[in-house]
């Protein structure tokens, strides 16, 4: 599942290439991804210009023309892909945008994708994305912002996830932020001192930027279609189960954290 590292990416590549590009054609085979009727949707988009990008939490977000966006969220994994003029197009895709310079992306959801378009005035009240919180990569994301997230008897899994509270992290790298920390996932968050508060909130920054700066995980492909980047060897106790600890030698396990699993080293970790 694409979280933030891999959805900066993606932005950052889709305002570098497509902006400027005016919308000439729309392919759409699974109308379920879309948030309204499939010609309305083909309608608003075609003739429109993209003007730039940027991501909130797990959604990117193409601006269009004409006081408009084209929103995009992977779901549980996606194949979202730039293809230039003259060469052609993958084949599996459940939508297809095409330029008048005859470029063009494809979108291939693995589960949960959803591409939608919201004119600008609709944005604060658009249901899935209105309350995403910052990320830990935003220059507002302080320590004091994180300091007021500890409050309460939530587990501090729950509230790094809660994307209310802190956008674009998911069940992929908390495993390895919560263990860097030495902090068991189910640690009420009230229970922390200011000592692990401080290093959760800078294991976490330092975390996401690394696997941004490696490019992501590597069974994500970018927009170019390269995958390159994290994988399971980069993680440290994240999808280990039954290896060895790399600091205690206690053999890594997976339990059962709500709806979630986590891994975790139970010496290391403790509850």
């Amino acid at each position: 599942m694409a979280e933030l590292p891999e959805i900066m990416i993606l932005t950052e590549q889709m305002d570098l290439k497509l902006k400027a590009k005016e919308f000439e054609s729309v392919e759409i085979i699974q109308e379920k991804c879309l948030n309204m009727e499939r010609n309305d949707f083909i309608k608003n988009i075609i003739g429109k210009e993209v003007t730039g990008a940027y991501n909130k939490g797990k959604w990117i977000f193409l601006k269009l023309s004409g006081n408009s966006n084209l929103l995009l969220n992977p779901g549980m994994g996606a194949d979202i892909l730039y293809y230039n003029g003259g060469e052609d197009w993958p084949e599996n895709y459940q939508c297809r945008f095409h330029f008048k310079d005859q470029s063009g992306f494809t979108c291939r959801f693995w589960w949960f994708g959803h591409v939608e378009f919201v004119p600008d005035k609709k944005l604060k009240e658009h249901k899935s994305t209105k309350d995403i919180a910052i990320d830990p990569l935003d220059k507002n994301f302080t320590k004091e912002y994180f300091l007021g997230l500890i409050k309460g008897r939530s587990q501090i899994k729950n509230l790094i996830l809660n994307q209310k509270k802190i956008g674009g992290i998911g069940n992929v790298y908390i495993h390895d932020i919560l263990f860097k920390a030495k902090i068991h996932p189910q640690r009420p968050v009230n229970s922390l001192v200011m000592e692990e508060i401080d290093g959760i909130y800078e294991i976490m920054k330092e975390n996401l930027k690394t696997a941004l700066n490696q490019g992501g995980l590597a069974y994500e492909m970018d927009f170019y279609g390269i995958k390159d980047g994290y994988t399971r060897e980069d993680f440290i106790v994240a999808y280990k189960e039954g290896e060895p600890c790399p600091v205690c030698n206690t053999t890594i396990e997976k339990i059962k954290t709500g709806s979630t699993s986590s891994y975790i080293c139970p010496q290391c970790q403790h509850l």
